[in-house]
């Protein structure tokens, strides 16, 4: 069974299912991908800046493990596995992307559009390693990928221009 739009009493009704569906971000009738980014902002500012760079590099990586599951499961449910209102892949990948830029709201500011922008465009390789990787972890690996280009966008700007 194909579920076109959740609702909310989907999204409640499976704790993978709420995770997936980044806290209820991903039931945004527009971009719920964006919403889903825009998420890990305030979960930046709950967990960020006051732990050393490993153990905060493990919790990620737990985040990532945990939306592999439910991404997986939720996928399921709705009959695509990588549907557009599971949106954990782009909390945690921005996450690791708040983890590694300068804390100033201008970096912060293009981070947010670089990643939408190559999230949603998805350059060589991301859209073919998309296509081979399949269930949760191609879900949640593609925007990881995102990531990466955009923190080496950031990284080539700093060093080129600041």
């Amino acid at each position: 069974m194909i579920i076109a739009r959740p609702t909310a009493q989907f999204a409640f009704s499976h704790p993978a299912h709420f995770i997936a569906l980044g806290f209820g971000a991903g039931l945004s009738r527009f971009a719920p991908g964006t919403a889903g980014t825009l998420v890990a902002f305030p979960l930046w500012w709950a967990i960020g800046g006051g732990y050393e760079p490993m153990v905060l590099l493990g919790f990620l990586a737990l985040l990532f493990g945990v939306g592999v599951w439910a991404c997986d499961l939720t996928g399921r449910h709705l009959g695509v596995a990588d549907h557009g209102a599971m949106c954990w892949d782009e909390v945690v990948a921005f996450l690791l992307i708040l983890a590694i830029v300068p804390e100033d709201p201008w970096w912060r500011g293009a981070a947010f559009l670089l990643f939408r922008a190559f999230d949603v465009v998805k350059p060589p390789p991301i859209r073919q390693l998309e296509m081979r990787f399949k269930g949760g972890f191609g879900v949640m690996f593609d925007d990881l990928l995102a990531a990466g280009y955009t923190l080496l966008v950031l990284a080539l700007c700093k060093r080129l221009f600041f």
